[in-house]
């Protein structure tokens, strides 16, 4: 199966959400949480990401994240990941609870696309004040969502002639962009198998994975120009994870979150009043040099619309 085809089959069934003037979106991938250990890459910017998940809940966005939430390819443990990063999974458990929260899977945590798997491993979680908490009791880790311009389709029914401000009717596809990596895909146990127990070991050590589409530059590239080759065939905008490069760019068809495991940052996609912004939250100091959080814009904010 290609490239073409592994993409399309994510969005083959692929739930649809709806896109108005009052959605607001956030959209993280790639956060890797581990198990706190020297590879748990996530560790040094969990404070970040708490609190750019803390300022969206508290702003009212649903929280979608696009694969590699948790690292299960290091780890065998789900379980040691939970506890270790209780408070995040709290917090997302409460997006859940208000049905904000959209989980999809990437390469790194394809194990969740298992609904045993996520019966067994995803309804609790070890809280701080009891032994167990509800996290994400029913849910479903989908391959691919669309995002769909309700606002569009109400034009097109009061008028069937177009004009010059006619909203663009691109639907917005979100992944995780593996499907574009024929190694982290077709070939991911073979993958995991050797993340496990070859390339974690030698990354202690200073190697880095030349099979990771994040570590390997060329590899990168080559994703990329698959991912933007298919959403312009398709007419579409299409968001992904997976390269943990962050891309936005009013002109081009492919976009990309980044990640959360960037040494100095997380960033994120936010849409909101049908304009998309890439983000990034960062340490940064008060003229008393004391520290903050910072939400800083990478690019945007673009219109969704004509």
């Amino acid at each position: 199966m290609s490239a073409d085809k592994r993409l399309d089959a994510a969005f083959a069934h692929a739930p649809v959400l709806p896109l108005t003037p009052s959605s607001r979106y956030v959209l993280f991938s790639d956060c890797h949480r581990g198990c706190g250990t020297n590879n748990d890459n996530f560790l040094k910017n969990q404070n970040l990401y708490f609190a750019a998940l803390e300022h969206y809940y508290n702003c009212g966005y649903t929280y979608l994240e696009l694969g590699d939430g948790d690292e299960l390819w290091e780890n065998r443990s789900f379980d040691a990941i939970k506890s270790i990063h209780n408070n995040t999974f709290w917090l997302l458990s409460r997006f859940h609870r208000e049905g904000r929260l959209i989980m999809l899977y990437g390469n790194h945590d394809i194990v969740k696309k298992n609904a045993r798997f996520t019966e067994k491993k995803c309804t609790s979680f070890p809280c701080n004040t009891c032994r167990e908490a509800e996290l994400f009791p029913g849910i479903v880790f989908y391959p691919g969502v669309i995002l769909k311009n309700i606002t569009y389709d109400n034009y097109s029914a009061r008028s069937s002639r177009t004009s010059a401000h006619t909203p663009a009717n691109r639907e917005i596809y979100l992944t995780h962009g593996h499907q574009a990596d024929f190694f982290n895909s077709v070939m991911w146990r073979t993958s995991r198998f050797l993340v496990r127990y070859v390339w974690r070991p030698l990354e202690a050590v200073g190697f880095l994975d030349p099979t990771s589409a994040a570590k390997n530059n060329t590899k990168k590239r080559k994703v990329e120009r698959i991912l933007t080759d298919w959403a312009d065939k398709n007419a579409c905008i299409l968001i992904t994870g997976h390269t943990h490069r962050p891309m936005l760019d009013e002109s081009v068809s492919y976009c990309n979150t980044g990640s959360c495991v960037h040494p100095r940052c997380v960033t994120c996609i936010e849409i909101e009043r049908l304009r998309i912004t890439l983000v990034k939250w960062t340490l940064a100091t008060h003229p008393d040099r004391s520290l903050y959080v910072a939400r800083e814009v990478l690019s945007g904010p673009f219109p969704l619309e004509g």
